[in-house]
Order: C-alpha cells, then sequence, then structure tokens
C-alpha cells in the first residue's frame, strides 16, 4: 500500500547566538535540510535556504516545502554553515551546528526552539534554532443545496429517474467529473440532497473557473440520457440565497438543432451554497489535539509456552517477536503526538499473581493505581519483566480492554474542545471468545474519540477479525444498532514478515488522520488553541 501524503507542511527557520567564524565579520549563515528515510545515511533531498550576510540571528526568508505522511516516521536534520565561497558543496564552510528531530515532532509542537549541536554532539556554542510548522492548504469546502423542476421525461413508462453531474475543467481544456448526485426515481421536480465538495475539487478553487453541470435521466442499464446541461462559475453559484434561488435553463443541444420552439429542457435551481471552512488533521494536532496510545496484549494460552521457541511470546536471543515488532512499529509513530509519552499498558487472558485469578485488563506492570509505562521503551521494559510471572490461560475477550479506554474517551468528551483522542493497539494471536460484547463495544466507541488498531500474530485464521473491520459494510452490535463510524483497522501481521519495519504501522496508521477528523467535525468540535492565531 502506497503511502498517501496528508498534506504539505512549509518550515520556517530562524537561528540565534550562532558561531561567530568570521574574522573581523560576523558569520553569513545558510540553514540546509536533510532527510534520512531508511534509517541508513543522511542525504540533502530537500532543499537549503538563502544566505545570510553578518548575522549571527538570522531569520531565513526562503522555506522549506515537506510532504507530511502521519503514518511515517519522517527524520529531519537541519544543518547550519557559514558560506564563505561560491562553491555548492558545503565540505569547505565553516560548520556552525545542527539538530534533528522528526517531523511528527515539529507539528505536534508548532514551534519548535532547540540548541544546536556540533558533530561530536557537544552543545554549538549557545545557537538554537527554531522550526515554525505550517499546513500549506485550501480548507475551504463548498455545501450546495440543488433542485430542478420541468424536466423532459425521458421514460416511456412513468417518468425520468434525474441526477446530476458536476465537471471541473483542466488545464488542457478536458473536462473531468467531481461530483455525481444520488438518482431520484420517478420525478420531473426532483430535491436533491446537500452536498459538499472541497473548493479546490469543484474548481481548482479559482472563483471564475467554468463548471459544468449535467443532468441525466438514470438508466440501470447504464444508457443513461441526458437531459440537459448549463454552464456556471462558483461566483454565479455563491450569489443563491433560499429567497433568491440561482436558477439555470438546462440545454439539451441536439433538441434545441431539432425543434423550432425548444425554450429549454427544464430548469436547475441552486437554493443554497456556502462556503465554509473545515479543520484539517494537522489543524488538530497543531490546536494541541493529544494523541493518547493504549497498547494491550494476549496472554492466552494458544499463544503457546513463552519458554518455547514456537511460541508467539517467546523472546528471540535477540530478544524480540511479533508482539515487540507491533508494539515498536505504531509506538515510535505515534508518539510524537502525545506530550507526557507515558503510555498504559495492559495485558488479557492471563492468570496474574498473586490469586492467579484470570484476569482481561490488567496493568503489565502489575501497578494498577498507574499503568502508564514511560515511552515506548517502557512498554517493552514492561512486556518483558511481565512475561515470566502470568500463566498464559483464556478465554481470549476484547471488549473489557475497548470499554477501559472507552471510558477515559469518554470522559475526554466532557472538554468541549478537539483536545483528546485515543488510540488502542490490540495485538492478538486470534479468535475472540466474546465476540458479541465485543461487537456492542465498537458500537459504543465509535461514538467516541477513538480508534481501534488490531493486529493478528501467528498463523490463526482471522475472518472473525476482518468480519471487525467496517470495510465492508457497517459494524452492528448484537442489538443491531450499527457503528456511527468505522473505527476499527485490521491487519494480520504475516502479511509484514517480509517488508520493511516500518510497512505495517504505514498500514495501520494510514487511516488515522481521516477518523480523527470525521469525529471531531461530526462533533463540531474545534482545536483547543486555534492554529491560525
Amino acid at each position: 500500500m502506497a503511502a498517501q501524503c496528508v498534506t504539505k507542511v512549509e518550515l520556517t527557520i530562524s537561528c540565534t547566538n550562532l558561531l561567530d567564524k568570521d574574522v573581523g565579520s560576523k558569520s553569513d549563515p545558510l540553514c540546509v535540510l536533510l532527510q534520512n528515510t531508511s534509517g541508513q545515511q543522511w542525504y540533502e533531498v530537500v532543499d537549503r535556504t538563502e544566505r545570510v550576510k553578518n548575522s549571527l540571528n538570522p531569520k531565513f526568508a526562503k522555506k522549506f516545502l515537506v510532504d507530511y505522511y502521519f503514518e511515517l516516521v519522517q527524520k529531519l536534520k537541519f544543518g547550519i554553515y557559514d558560506i564563505d565561497n561560491k562553491t555548492f558543496d558545503l565540505s569547505d564552510d565553516d560548520f556552525l551546528g545542527e539538530f534533528d528531530c522528526t517531523l511528527g515532532q515539529i507539528v505536534s509542537s508548532r514551534t519548535l526552539t532547540k540548541p544546536l549541536v556540533l558533530k561530536n554532539g557537544r552543545p554549538a556554542g549557545r545557537g538554537s534554532i527554531t522550526i515554525t510548522a505550517e499546513e500549506v492548504k485550501d480548507n475551504r469546502v463548498v455545501i450546495l443545496e440543488v433542485e430542478a423542476r420541468k424536466l423532459d421525461n425521458k421514460d416511456f413508462f412513468g417518468k425520468s429517474d434525474p441526477y446530476l453531474e458536476f465537471h471541473k475543467q483542466t488545464g488542457d481544456g478536458n473536462w473531468v467529473m467531481v461530483h455525481r448526485t444520488e438518482v431520484i426515481k420517478n420525478n420531473l421536480n426532483p430535491v436533491w440532497r446537500p452536498f459538499k465538495i472541497s473548493l479546490n475539487s469543484l474548481c481548482y478553487s479559482d472563483m471564475d473557473k467554468s463548471i459544468k453541470v449535467e443532468c441525466y435521466d438514470y438508466d440501470s442499464d447504464g444508457s443513461h440520457d441526458l437531459i440537459g446541461s448549463f454552464q456556471t462559475t462558483m461566483s454565479k453559484l455563491k450569489e443563491a440565497s433560499r429567497s433568491s434561488p440561482v436558477e439555470f435553463e438546462c440545454i439539451n443541444e441536439k433538441k434545441r438543432q431539432k425543434k423550432k420552439n425548444y425554450k429549454n429542457s427544464g430548469i436547475v435551481s441552486v437554493k443554497h451554497c456556502e462556503i465554509i471552512v473545515e479543520c484539517t488533521f494537522l489543524d488538530y494536532i497543531m490546536g494541541g489535539c493529544q494523541l493518547n496510545f493504549t497498547v494491550g496484549i494476549d496472554f492466552t494460552g494458544s499463544n503457546g509456552d513463552p519458554r518455547s521457541p514456537d511460541s508467539l511470546h517467546y523472546l528471540s536471543p535477540n530478544g524480540v517477536n511479533e508482539y515487540l515488532t507491533a508494539i515498536w512499529s505504531v509506538g515510535m509513530v505515534i508518539q510524537d503526538y502525545d506530550t507526557d509519552k507515558m503510555f498504559p499498558a495492559f495485558g488479557f487472558g492471563a492468570q496474574i499473581p498473586p490469586s492467579f485469578q484470570v484476569s482481561h485488563e490488567f496493568p503489565i506492570n502489575f501497578n494498577p493505581s498507574n499503568p502508564f509505562c514511560n515511552g515506548i521503551q517502557g512498554i517493552v521494559d514492561a512486556y518483558r519483566a511481565c512475561l515470566p510471572q502470568v500463566k498464559l490461560y483464556g478465554p481470549t475477550n476484547f471488549s473489557p480492554i475497548i470499554n477501559h479506554v472507552a471510558r477515559f474517551a469518554a470522559a475526554a468528551t466532557q472538554q468541549q474542545t478537539a483536545s483528546q483522542y485515543f488510540i488502542l493497539l490490540i495485538i492478538t494471536d486470534g479468535v475472540i471468545t466474546d465476540l458479541d460484547q465485543t461487537r456492542t463495544a465498537i458500537v459504543n466507541a465509535s461514538k467516541l474519540p477513538m480508534s481501534i488498531i488490531i493486529v493478528g500474530v501467528g498463523g490463526a485464521d482471522f475472518d472473525a477479525m476482518e468480519f471487525l473491520d467496517g470495510d465492508n459494510g457497517v459494524l452492528r452490535s448484537s442489538s443491531g444498532e450499527p457503528a456511527v463510524r468505522d473505527i476499527v483497522q485490521f491487519v494480520p501481521f504475516r502479511k509484514f514478515q517480509n517488508s520493511p519495519k516500518e510497512a505495517l504501522a504505514q498500514c495501520v496508521l494510514a487511516e488515522v488522520p481521516q477518523q480523527v477528523v470525521n469525529y471531531f467535525s461530526t462533533y463540531k468540535l474545534q482545536p483547543p488553541k486555534n492554529p491560525a492565531a
């Protein structure tokens, strides 16, 4: 699955107190941006700023434009050099310090100020760098309400079944369809449902660019008949109001040429056209929304005895297994979006000390009042320490951990802003026992600011899991209530056994930005800090 570029981010750079390498005048700094994709070597791929003359506190005018992917860890290095010659090569210029971080760290703090360091890791004097991120976007959306009257009847039996298609014109003059309404059966005076489309999709955000609207009569065999069409622009459409709609004659050219007294094939009436601004994923992140990460680990007996090499919980000589690989892969991405880096981690399906009762939501650090682990490494350490102390048992119940996180997500909704979103990673080896309770827990959680990622390890049959991932139809609770949105993403680990370690996170996290936006926009919640400020 190719990563989807969520958006482009513009980075503005300034520095203070740079080292002074020039005798008789001040340094002439520039900043280069290097990117590290595969974890191997750094290479200059992005860009460099202009050189600022005679300044130890430069504000660079040239900005860096970077593609932003939520589901990747994007490592960046900013290098500052004092340029004293005309060559492009930097190896003959004085090095003034560098700073490296991830793009996730920059966008989650919006403005980041950090000390510069030398190649040996020591401070570069009192030099510091400030990086400010801004999303490059047009997040305007058009809401349209359209109806028609007196459309031509194209059907021999009954009346036409009309629908509309909206097209925009590309640079080379071709028309591309950008929206199709629903079909309204057997009606020459249809009222279509209001719909939303981004201004960029509708007309490249250009108010005077032509928009072509075609009205068709739907036929089930695919031979839809053109009733008529017209052209307009956004400037014209946005004059529409309920008291004075903007109206267009639907013209059918063929018919007009044949019939002498042809007037039109009906009237299309736009009775509401509004441009609104919608928040993007980065608006929420830069506006102070925290992503809270919780892990649920399957300690049921079907995993096999952790001391035996064929167990899914067996730690290989270098200390890893599929459970830990999944935690690392997903956790490394999410940790940048959580300021305190304290992550609760729970186990289920084991008998736990001291009484060895079976538990379906025990903190793997065995501290119920403080189940938090410090960083992703803290989860890994707690898991390794917990394994020899528990007895793997059963059954495989998911609902207790889902309901546990849902309680925190429900508490966060009291804040009335888009301040927190919860991501639960469940890693399991198999078939769910409490399927009905889990379905109900997921349907309830779909109304809350949370998403669930399930990674299936081992070779089991994961059909029931696929069923929870609502991609092929809506998940319903045992009582028949539908999920209000799809919040579960399931992947079998075996699909990624021979892939680079980032591939798993890419696949399971790609849908998260859209899930975050859908939740907050449905409930009309704004970011706690206005990101535009």
